[in-house]
């Protein structure tokens, strides 16, 4: 999906060098979704849920 990759692409421009391995693991586990489940957490439509994925979400939405 076009979004997630244009938001993907910024945070990774902004955050990839300052990434450690929690959140390398946490963003991994972001992308095992499916692109539209994605898309609703990246566009607030639905909160994460999971506590230890949720900086890397507000990361994301704030990318």
């Amino acid at each position: 999906m076009l979004e997630n990759d244009l938001v993907l692409q910024r945070f990774l421009d902004r955050h990839v060098v300052a990434l450690d391995a929690d959140r390398l693991a946490q963003l991994n586990a972001l992308l095992e979704l499916g692109d539209n489940d994605l898309w609703d957490l990246l566009s607030g439509r639905r909160e994460c849920g999971d506590p230890r994925l949720e900086p890397v979400v507000r990361m994301l939405r704030e990318a």
